[in-house]
């Protein structure tokens, strides 16, 4: 007599689930709706539909909105630091170390749409979260390294890391940032040139960058001996 099995359609969902699925769909939604609309601004109950869940998971997961909304932004810099220093280390001069940082964070903000706006908004109305320094640290750290190693090779004359970092970063923060509300005033009619894109910005900002932080040339150098001015 054949023995009789238990079918076993009602454990194939919890063969498939991926544990990850649910985080990741609300670390999405999270991105996309803080970024438009700020911390305050934004529902857990939208939070939970944007994701496709239920907006209990929100406190399961994170442990609220404001834990969401950290590890939004930790994942972020994280990512980006890992990103920078893989990039530094890599790079064989210090013009390809710059090359690389540019474009980095052109594909960060590519792959996770948001995260220029919601750094602004962070730091804006509640300060740099304390989650996020380690990674903003290391970030910077990257940038000071950049802008001595770039003094040693020739590069750039010998500047102040800081003000490098900050117009590096300033720039391009800014630029991605606003990119969103330049394409809805272009969509609106209510822009009468045509707005550049990014890689012709990443491009001009990393030649700004070479060409301000050019050694300064010698009165030797421009006039060689012997010669009148």
């Amino acid at each position: 007599m054949p023995v009789q099995t238990m079918p076993r359609r009602a454990h194939r969902g919890r063969e498939k689930r991926d544990p990850l699925a649910t985080p990741q769909a609300l670390m999405r939604a999270g991105s996309e709706l803080f970024s438009e609309r700020g911390f305050d601004g934004v529902p857990i109950e939208d939070l939970a539909t944007r994701a496709g869940v239920n907006k209990a998971l929100v406190s399961y997961h994170f442990g609220g909105k404001r834990g969401l909304y950290v590890a939004i932004l930790e994942s972020a810099f994280a990512a980006m630091s890992e990103r920078l220093k893989a990039i530094e280390a890599a790079a064989p001069t210090a013009r390809e170390a710059l090359h690389g940082y540019v474009q980095a964070f052109e594909q960060m903000t590519r792959e996770r749409r948001g995260f220029p706006t919601l750094f602004l908004r962070e730091v804006l109305c509640a300060g740099i979260e304390p989650a996020v320094l380690p990674h903003l640290l290391e970030i910077i750290g990257v940038s000071r390294r950049l802008a001595e190693r770039g003094a040693r090779e020739g590069l750039f004359r010998p500047v102040d890391p800081l003000l490098m970092h900050f117009g590096l970063i300033g720039s391009l923060v800014f630029f991605f940032a606003t990119e969103p509300a330049r394409r809805r005033a272009a969509a609106a009619g209510g822009v009468p040139f045509a707005m550049p894109g990014s890689e012709a910005f990443v491009r001009y900002v990393e030649e700004l960058t070479l060409r301000g932080l050019a050694p300064e040339t010698t009165p030797s150098a421009s006039h060689p001996r012997g010669a009148r001015a």
